[in-house]
């Protein structure tokens, strides 16, 4: 009875051990891989072609207005502590909506991904790819 209780909370551990493994390794949801590179929100378009190349589609969205926030940090003491200032303000900016669709194949999902100002902001899987 001893030996088949420790014998279970070996296969439990070991069980537990590959799964926080496949987590570790996995890529986040809003995440995707263009060989070994792995693409995320906040990347700029350059940064998107050069690991992805050319995509399928290239579609002009439209303009958006969008916050900047100019405020300064300044240091209180020597240490990491900053104090917010005012500074410039914020301010609003007309930016460009870009839409990039990447075909991946018949076997792998398409990814649809959202640039505003050459900044990626959404990426969408939109079913499977063709030939």
């Amino acid at each position: 009875m001893h030996t088949t209780r420790t014998i279970k909370s070996y296969r439990l551990e070991s069980a537990g051990i590959i799964l926080l493994l496949a987590l570790t390794f996995a890529a986040p949801a809003h995440a995707f891989r263009c060989g070994n590179k792995i693409i995320i929100k906040n990347l700029h378009e350059q940064q998107v072609r050069s690991a992805c190349g050319e995509p399928t589609t290239v579609r002009h969205l439209g303009y958006a207005v969008r916050g900047i926030d100019l405020s300064t940090r300044r240091r209180v003491s020597p240490g990491f502590s900053t104090r917010r200032f005012p500074g410039l303000g914020q301010f609003t900016q007309e930016v460009v909506i870009t839409e990039y669709v990447y075909n991946f194949g018949p076997r792998k999902f398409m990814r649809r991904l959202v640039f505003e100002g050459g900044i990626l902001v959404s990426i969408d899987a939109i079913g499977y790819g063709y030939r």
